[in-house]
């Protein structure tokens, strides 16, 4: 399936589906949740990259144990809105994700949330540098969800027919 404008995932979704958020980072993935009423984000897990098929295989049990109906996967844009090396394994993951389980997807702009979530943890939780490093990918994918999230009920307000 093709790359989808954020705003048409909930028409192409079954009732009682749920988003996944994934931020695609240098060393892990991180995966968070949204209930089915496209409120809250949660963090959900964290998946090591390696080989393609081991990551597919772990995501697949994800989707289908959490009911999931499209994936949010954040973009990673320069400060100025342009592509960069990272954004380019983003698409190309994104893009092998479509060749092997083909959900519906939408990218959201990720600029600053990882560096959001790396400061309030320095800043509010008593974390070793190793220990947040793991959680950062998973806090900032449900960063990344909770702003597709809201842009959606956003866009419901302002346009019913969505």
């Amino acid at each position: 399936m093709p790359i989808r404008n954020l705003a048409e995932l909930p028409e192409l979704m079954a009732p009682n589906q749920c988003l996944m958020g994934i931020d695609y980072g240098s060393k892990h993935i991180g995966l968070a949740i949204a209930d089915p009423g496209f409120s809250i984000a949660s963090s959900l897990a964290v998946i090591e990259r390696g080989k393609l098929s081991a990551v597919v295989a772990e995501l697949e049990k994800h989707i289908k144990n959490r009911n999931v109906g499209a994936l949010i996967i954040g973009l990673p844009l320069t400060l100025e809105g342009e592509n960069s090396a990272m954004t380019q394994s983003v698409r190309t993951f994104a893009s092998n994700l479509d060749k092997t389980i083909a959900p519906n997807m939408a990218f959201w702009d990720e600029r600053f949330s990882t560096a959001f979530i790396q400061r309030e943890l320095t800043e509010r939780a008593d974390l070793s540098r190793a220990k947040r490093a793991v959680a950062v990918d998973k806090l900032a994918a449900a960063y990344i969800l909770q702003g597709a999230l809201d842009f959606l009920r956003n866009s419901r307000r302002q346009n019913p027919q969505y």
